[in-house]
């Protein structure tokens, strides 16, 4: 059930302190500072081990040997890793305020749904094997979801819980339809069943170049939309006593999230736990503005995801273990735990 957010946690446009303000603005600068700490990690650290001296040469000198060979994998993992991880959160964060619910997250509208249900389609009756191939049809897939979501919703009319109902039933429709072709299919269930379970591992230049234009675009959209979703956040009368457009700011913040969450899932597959964990434990120290989740959310996420990746490289050598499995071993304790201090605190 989604209920909106109490009044003392609903969000507060008024201008933070300086004081405040140079708080959050020190702590972004710090996230900045772990996440490329977690990059370098992720560049040196595989399922492969390799001497420092040779990841070093490897990233300046590219003369073909293994060792360089290794670490031009890794480079395009972990810039992979930041786009992916950076888009999750962001579209996270939107969708938690779009629905004035902190426990939304891309799933939760149906976007990786209709990215899966694309990519079984595309496996199936089209024949494409490739992961270029994939990501365009995981792609469109999220992008005609997100729109019948939102016209399901009620368009400029949708509220909250109609999209969350949308979502939902259409959720369901797909998934019931990606199991019924995985059955009959087996070459299907084989080439997709790597796929769901959420990775890093083919990451490719080819891949990066293609999601690149649509992850940036979607970030400059979505935190373009944090005043306005600041509004919207205080409920639907006061956002409009404010001057706030709530179909228009619904509707890009809509477009801002199935562009972001659509290009993560189709380079990556669906990931859980990103989008929903990052930003809900960002609002617990920055407050319910979205002018620093978003932000913070940007950055924090990829610290996540590749922190994951480097852990499943490293616990299952000379094997990997997927980044979705990571990720949904760390987020499900992590998040249960907070929900409980949480629920405790109101207590």
């Amino acid at each position: 059930m989604l209920v909106d957010s109490p009044p003392e946690q609903r969000a507060d446009t008024t201008p933070a302190p300086p004081t405040r303000r140079a708080i959050r603005a020190f702590g972004l600068l710090v996230s900045a500072v772990i996440l490329l700490l977690v990059a370098l990690a992720s560049i040196a650290i595989g399922a492969k081990e390799l001497p420092l001296d040779q990841v070093w040469h490897g990233l300046f000198h590219d003369t073909g040997t293994y060792g360089d060979v290794v670490v031009d994998a890794r480079l395009s993992r972990t810039v992979l890793g930041l786009l992916a991880g950076a888009a999750l959160g962001l579209s996270g964060a939107v969708l938690q305020a779009l629905t004035r619910n902190p426990l939304a997250d891309p799933g939760l509208l149906g976007i990786n749904a209709g990215a899966s249900a694309a990519v079984v389609t595309a496996i199936t009756y089209f024949g494409v094997s490739t992961l270029s191939g994939y990501v365009w049809f995981a792609f469109l897939g999220a992008a005609v979801v997100g729109a019948l979501v939102w016209f399901l919703g009620g368009s400029r009319g949708a509220t909250p819980v109609r999209l969350a109902l949308a979502g939902t039933a259409i959720s369901a429709a797909l998934y019931g339809y990606l199991q019924a072709v995985m059955i009959t299919d087996d070459a299907a269930l084989n080439k997709l069943r790597f796929w769901t379970v959420g990775s890093l591992a083919s990451a490719s230049n080819s891949t990066i170049a293609q999601v690149l234009p649509f992850i940036a675009a979607g970030t400059l959209l979505a935190l373009g939309l944090a005043r306005p979703l600041n509004a919207v956040a205080m409920g639907d009368d006061t956002a409009r006593a404010l001057g706030a457009n709530l179909g228009r700011t619904r509707a890009l913040a809509m477009l801002a999230a199935t562009v972001l969450c659509g290009a993560a899932t189709a380079a990556c597959g669906p990931i859980a736990f990103v989008g929903l964990m990052v930003p809900h434990v960002v609002r617990s120290f920055t407050g319910p503005d979205l002018r620093w989740i978003l932000p913070y959310a940007t950055v924090l996420s990829p610290v996540l995801l590749l922190g994951a990746d480097v852990i499943g490289r490293v616990v299952a050598r000379p094997a990997e273990l997927q980044v979705g499995i990571v990720t949904a071993v760390i987020g499900g304790p992590v998040f249960i735990l907070l929900v409980r201090r949480r629920r405790t605190a109101q207590l």
